[in-house]
């Protein structure tokens, strides 16, 4: 994603690489793009080429499926009591970016206080998923997210797993020597069995 864009417009409370994370994973890279679901099939619609093709495929569907938009398939019916009241804002990239990072932020925070808000690093990526998957579904342990009321605090900095990031402390990755076969096999030589006798009467 353009960085200048997450800078702009994204939720301040969640780092660069959450935003990029939440996108990849859950999002799109069409801002137009358009996504309606009933009963957990997918409902292949017309590719919008405009934003008012965009909102025109939102408002037909909204009140009957399940409608996503935008770089972040933000949930177009969340707040909205009559399709009418449906803003183009929806399809705008800073606008859908700024509406879905914000309620992204409040789903982790809802997730990470379930989880007892912890710092551990090996937890704050299972965090990240149970938060996408909460995104995608509207549901976590049976409450509906998007209605949710915030728990408030901070958002952990961290949802890179260990093994994807470079060490913290020292900015380097770990020193590959560590993990040779040769050290594996430091300290196994008194487990050998001395077979040259096999044979001898």
């Amino acid at each position: 994603m353009d960085a200048a864009l997450i800078k702009e417009c994204a939720d301040p409370t969640l780092k660069p690489a959450i935003v990029e994370q939440f996108v990849s994973a859950a999002g799109s890279p069409d801002p137009l793009a358009v996504t309606v679901k009933s009963g957990g099939r997918l409902i292949l619609v017309p590719k919008a080429t405009s934003a008012d093709e965009a909102m025109a495929i939102v408002r037909q569907y909204v009140g009957q499926a399940v409608v996503r938009v935008g770089l972040t398939q933000f949930p177009a019916g969340v707040g909205v009591k009559n399709a009418a009241d449906l803003q183009p804002a929806l399809v705008d990239a800073c606008e859908n970016l700024r509406k879905g990072t914000s309620m992204f932020a409040k789903i982790l925070r809802i997730v990470a206080k379930w989880y007892g808000n912890p710092t551990s690093e090996d937890v704050l990526p299972q965090i990240f998923e149970d938060a996408v998957y909460a995104w995608q579904t509207g549901e976590f342990e049976s409450v509906g997210v998007f209605q949710a009321s915030d728990p408030g605090g901070s958002v952990p900095p961290n949802y890179v797993r260990p093994s994807e990031k470079e060490d913290s402390d020292t900015g380097t990755a770990p020193d590959p020597k560590s993990e040779s076969p040769e050290n594996d096999a430091v300290g196994s030589a008194e487990m050998r069995i001395d077979l040259s006798r096999i044979g001898v009467r």
